[in-house]
């Protein structure tokens, strides 16, 4: 088997289950760079090696090759670059690591999950190295809690079928070696996507998220101005007001599809209602696949899932962290895409509209935003 190496950036939940699972495979070789002074200390101090708590009880451990702060240790070598850190810390990432990648063969550098545009945003980062090779992948393959930085890290629910997109630069040959590479690091299936704007476009996080928490905290919500008397968690906790929210952004995120569809003569027909992009995923996981709220409780593979939460001002009761990646994630570069993206074409989404300027509020304003990379000239 030919060696395959593979560069993972970001030490947080993704980035530690993929390492783990990847040195399960023969002549993989994995390097993880990371910032997390834990994970450094761990590997450099400790035992080094990483548990997975897999979902049938049953466990792995492994110990990547390299884990590291510094770019050119960890991407001299590369073949496979994974991306695993959140989208607003993606533009700083890609510049620090665009003079570390080899330069004398073709390096695959994707992201997981791909969404808010991270085709747009690497092609500007790495202008500079042409034999890169821009792929996303529609979402994380697996889910992933409980991280103990160097230590440990537990699975959740696996998708059932993994989906892949490159840019639209990229050759059909340059396309199925990437192919080759993922189907060698994943057991599920892994397919190709026709365009990218099917990752960017897949609703997920950045209309979950926003909208469970208008409908918890925003002004029609039952703990507006209120603080919570206990942790809760995402969806186990999801309150029919969010469900409600959500499935309006669906909604209108699905009207924006038909109009770039029309715009740009795409097929965007893989991008799902996503109720249906749910059930499909995770299959018998789910208990009650009725509707978008028992879809959201009954989904075993979001069990346990808690929200962001941190102590009240006056120590009574939690409140919604204003610094999570609820906001600066899903809100900033996921949210702020779409909503751009239908005005660009007259598309109405009041919903989407009204969802993202609360958040926006809420959160104290936007540092950065997909909009910093979002290109001028779009949808010609």
């Amino acid at each position: 088997m030919k060696p395959l190496n593979v560069a993972i950036c970001g030490g947080g939940r993704t980035g530690h289950l993929n390492a783990v699972l990847f040195k399960q495979i023969p002549a993989v070789r994995v390097s993880l760079l990371t910032s997390s002074q834990d994970v450094l200390d761990h590997s450099r101090y400790g035992e080094g090696s990483i548990t997975a708590f897999l979902p049938d009880g049953n466990q792995l451990s492994a110990r990547p090759d390299i884990v590291t702060s510094n770019p050119e240790h960890a991407l001299g070598e590369a073949d496979v670059v994974i991306i695993t850190v959140p989208a607003h810390g993606r533009p700083e990432l890609l510049h620090a690591i665009a003079s570390s990648l080899p330069a004398n063969k073709p390096v695959y550098v994707g992201a997981i999950p791909g969404f808010c545009g991270f085709d747009w945003l690497a092609e500007k980062a790495l202008a500079t190295r042409p034999n890169v090779v821009i792929w996303g992948m529609k979402d994380v393959p697996h889910i992933a809690y409980d991280l103990q930085p160097g230590v440990s890290i537990r699975m959740g629910g696996a998708k059932s079928t993994l989906y892949i997109g490159t840019h639209v630069r990229e050759s059909e040959a340059a396309r199925l070696t990437l192919l080759e590479h993922l189907q060698r690091l994943y057991t599920s299936p892994v397919e190709l996507l026709a365009h990218y704007l099917e990752i960017t476009l897949t609703p997920g996080n950045p209309i979950m998220h926003p909208s469970v928490v208008y409908g918890l905290i925003g002004p029609y919500g039952q703990w507006h101005n209120r603080s919570f008397s206990s942790p809760i968690c995402w969806w186990t906790d999801c309150p029919e007001l969010g469900a409600y929210f959500l499935e309006r952004s669906d909604q209108e995120s699905q009207a924006l599809c038909k109009a770039i569809e029309q715009c740009l003569g795409v097929d965007l027909s893989s991008v799902k209602p996503l109720k249906q992009e749910i059930t499909e995923a995770y299959e018998d996981q789910i208990r009650d696949p009725r509707t978008m709220l028992s879809v959201l409780r009954t989904n075993q593979a979001y069990d346990s899932i808690q929200a962001p939460l941190i102590p009240a001002v006056d120590d009574r009761g939690y409140v919604i962290d204003k610094e999570s990646r609820a906001f600066h994630e899903d809100v900033a570069y996921g949210l702020a895409l779409l909503v751009k993206m239908a005005t660009r074409l007259n598309v109405k989404v009041p919903h989407l509209e009204e969802i993202f300027h609360w958040n926006v509020s809420y959160m104290g304003g936007l540092r950065s935003s997909a909009l910093d990379y979002f290109p001028e000239t779009w949808p010609t």
